[in-house]
C-alpha cells in the first residue's frame, strides 16, 4: 500500500508559508465582537431577500423595526395576549397558546450591536438608521408591553438606583454634620488658649507697671536728699 500524502514519513514538497509574528500574537475576536459579526451579516442577508431588494444606503428606521418584527418568529419569551388568563403573571402554572416572541432585552441590545456596526463599516452616524428616533419608541413600547403582559416590573432597578442615591446623600449629610460638630470643641479649645494667653498678658503688664512704679518711689528721696 502505497502511502498517502499527509502520511508521516512523506515530506510535504509544499510546505505552508510561516506565519508572520502579527498573525501569531493576534487574538481571537471576544464575544462581543463575534456576536456584532454575526448579527451584521444576518441583518445583509435579510436586505438582500427583502422583497423588493433594499439596500443598505436606502435603510431607514422603518425597516428596523421591520427586521426586528421579523427577527419574533425565532423568539423563545412568552408574552401573554391581553385576553390570556395569565396576563400578567410573571411564573404562570401551565403553558398557554400566547406566541413566542423575542425579549425586549435582546433587542435592545442587538440594536446596540448593530448601531455600532453600522458606523464600522463606514456609515454615518447623523444617518445611523439604528438611532432613529422610531427604533427608541418602538423599543420602549416594547419594554412596556412585555412588562404588563409578563408582570415582570423593569422599573424595579431604577427605584433600588434612587434608594442608594438617597442613602448615600444621607450618609454624607451626616458625615458632613459630624464633621461640623467635631470641630466645635477644637474651636473653644483654641479661643479658651486665646483667653487664657491674654489674662496672662495681662498679669505681665500689671507687674512690669508695678514694678517700675517701686523703682520710681525709690528714686525720689535720693534726688530730694541731693538737692539739699
Amino acid at each position: 500500500m502505497d502511502p498517502g500524502p499527509t502520511d508521516l514519513g512523506v515530506v510535504d514538497p509544499f510546505p505552508p508559508p510561516p506565519s508572520s509574528p502579527q498573525q501569531q500574537q493576534r487574538k481571537p475576536p471576544s464575544r462581543y465582537e463575534s456576536q456584532k459579526r454575526r448579527d451584521w451579516n444576518t441583518f445583509l442577508q435579510y436586505l438582500r431577500s427583502h422583497r423588493p431588494p433594499l439596500s443598505l444606503a436606502r435603510c431607514s428606521g422603518a425597516h428596523v423595526i421591520e427586521f426586528l418584527k421579523y427577527l419574533d418568529q425565532f423568539g423563545k419569551t412568552k408574552v401573554h395576549a391581553t385576553g390570556c388568563t395569565y396576563f400578567g403573571h410573571p411564573n404562570p402554572p401551565a403553558p398557554c397558546v400566547c406566541p413566542l416572541k423575542q425579549a425586549w432585552g435582546s433587542l435592545d441590545a442587538l440594536v446596540g450591536r448593530l448601531r455600532a456596526a453600522y458606523e464600522e463599516n463606514d456609515g454615518v452616524p447623523e444617518s445611523n438608521p439604528f438611532g432613529a428616533r422610531a427604533v427608541g419608541i418602538y423599543l420602549r413600547e416594547v419594554k412596556e408591553s412585555q412588562g404588563r403582559a409578563r408582570g415582570v416590573p423593569y422599573h424595579k432597578k431604577k427605584k433600588k438606583k434612587k434608594k442608594k442615591k438617597r442613602k448615600l446623600l444621607q450618609d454624607t449629610a451626616a458625615a458632613t454634620s459630624g464633621g461640623e460638630a467635631s470641630l466645635f470643641p477644637a474651636v473653644g479649645a483654641s479661643i479658651a488658649d486665646d483667653a487664657t494667653g491674654a489674662r496672662n498678658s495681662s498679669a505681665v503688664a500689671a507687674a512690669l507697671s508695678s514694678s517700675e512704679a517701686g523703682e520710681g518711689s525709690r528714686a525720689t528721696p535720693a534726688g530730694s536728699s541731693s538737692s539739699s
